[in-house]
């Protein structure tokens, strides 16, 4: 039996004797005597070398499928391998009376050996909650409830939002754009220019027709690259009124009585979504470390279907903002080649921090499942038995233990790690998420 090592890739050349191929062949189609209904004979009575004759390449197939998976186990067990792939057979050499001769291939996980990992050197930015960022938030809150009250009297000026009703036909075909009345901010870094250009001075009863070409970059895929040709009828001119910041405002807005309990809300919220980012820059940058002290081969059949989870959440992404994969202009091919690199680390990461663990007998307790259970369930509104229940049947429960083994690893790596804080713009970003 020869065994070629290339990556974690194995072929096995493997064989079984000509007396257990006969011996097999001749239990198969006794079996096919008893049943086969041959015209001239009483059912179970024609002769076995008629029957061998006749059915011989169903015979085949039989005794292939019986002893070809019997062998390849029992040479994977000798050898103490575990495939992480279905073994795919071929070379296969079948003659009656000569030994069965075939190749096994398949894919085993690495064997490696754990580099450091206690006292990883690593850099955070500075991630301060800052007046600004509170003030920020208040603006946007204001912005969210502002009114828009109509201007009268004159021609439409920079800041105003200009009430249209709109008619955008495609150059060289194709659904139209139709709006009977929405609102477009004269002015703004957003508005595209023709819309700035030919609205500002328009009155309230015009009419104005004007061409738009958007850069192949614009965010909306139903209108990037394109060129429209517009038909447009101002309606009204509104101005837009911002609230006063003050304790009306807190009370219309939240549950507060007042601006500064409203403040301390806000700035609750922002520390809160803070320590959440702080919490998984922080396993990225780990993660993005371990992988760079280890070197080691993966298997591809990992990397392939990691590449398919990293296209999943790309697609679900899109799904989630309101657009149609499928009618989005993507090359999805070479984007999820472009996955390659980084599903590779992501298998890697996964065999490393797995390994740690093991070594440092870290292991997910059933309180640790409970909690995690009520956290989303709190969410998703349903009982932690029904969300369990759920998460059994489709067989995902087992992936939120694993989930939450590698977190509790990253937070006891992360405890005895040196981690420097510096300047936001100088702690690089490790690369992740499909971007």
């Amino acid at each position: 039996m020869g065994m070629a090592e290339a990556s974690c890739r194995r072929e096995l050349e493997l064989e079984i004797p000509a007396e257990e191929v006969s011996k097999k062949i001749e239990s198969v189609a006794k079996e096919f005597a008893r049943l086969a209904t041959i015209p001239g004979f009483r059912r179970g009575k024609a002769p076995v070398s008629l029957i061998r004759r006749r059915f011989a390449e169903d015979i085949k197939g039989e005794v292939l499928q019986t002893l070809v998976p019997e062998r390849v186990e029992k040479a994977v067990a000798e050898q103490k391998l575990t495939p992480v792939s279905q073994p795919k057979v071929d070379k296969l050499d079948y003659n009656e009376g000569q030994p069965l001769k075939f190749r096994a291939v398949f894919e085993v996980m690495p064997e490696f050996e754990l580099g450091s990992y206690k006292g990883l050197e690593l850099e955070m930015p500075a991630m301060d909650i800052t007046e600004q960022d509170v003030e920020k938030a208040l603006e946007e809150m204001r912005e969210r409830a502002a009114t828009f009250a109509p201007a009268e009297g004159r021609a439409i000026q920079d800041g105003d939002f200009a009430q249209v009703k709109l008619l955008g036909s495609p150059e060289g075909g194709g659904d139209p754009l139709k709006a009977d009345s929405v609102l477009c901010h004269i002015g703004a870094e957003e508005t595209m220019e023709p819309f700035n250009t030919n609205l500002k001075g328009a009155n309230v009863g015009e009419h104005k027709n004007f061409d738009v070409e958007y850069p192949a970059d614009y965010p909306d895929p139903k209108l990037a690259g394109k060129k429209f040709h517009y038909a447009v009828e101002v309606l009204g001119i509104k101005v837009k009124k911002l609230p006063e910041l003050n304790d009306d405002f807190a009370k219309d807005v939240s549950d507060e009585k007042t601006l500064e309990e409203l403040k301390k809300k806000v700035r609750e919220g922002l520390e809160h979504e803070r320590d959440h980012r702080h919490k998984e820059l922080l396993h990225e940058k780990v993660l993005a470390e371990l992988v760079k002290k280890h070197d080691f081969p993966v298997p591809e059949s990992l990397v392939e279907h990691q590449m398919d989870v990293r296209l999943e959440r790309v697609v679900r992404s899109l799904a989630a903002q309101g657009v149609d994969p499928r009618a989005v202009n993507v090359d999805w091919v070479a984007l999820r080649r472009r996955q390659e690199d980084r599903a590779r680390d992501d298998v890697k990461a996964e065999l490393i921090i797995d390994q740690i663990a093991t070594k440092e007998n870290i292991d997910v307790s059933e309180e640790d499942v409970m909690r995690e259970l009520e956290h989303v369930a709190a969410h998703s509104g349903e009982s932690v038995e029904a969300l369990r229940a759920r998460l059994t049947k489709q067989g995902t429960l087992d992936r939120m233990k694993a989930k939450l083994r590698s977190d509790k690893t990253l937070e006891w790596i992360e405890q005895s790690a040196n981690i420097k804080t510096v300047a936001a713009a100088s702690a690089a970003t490790p690369q992740s998420g499909a971007r």
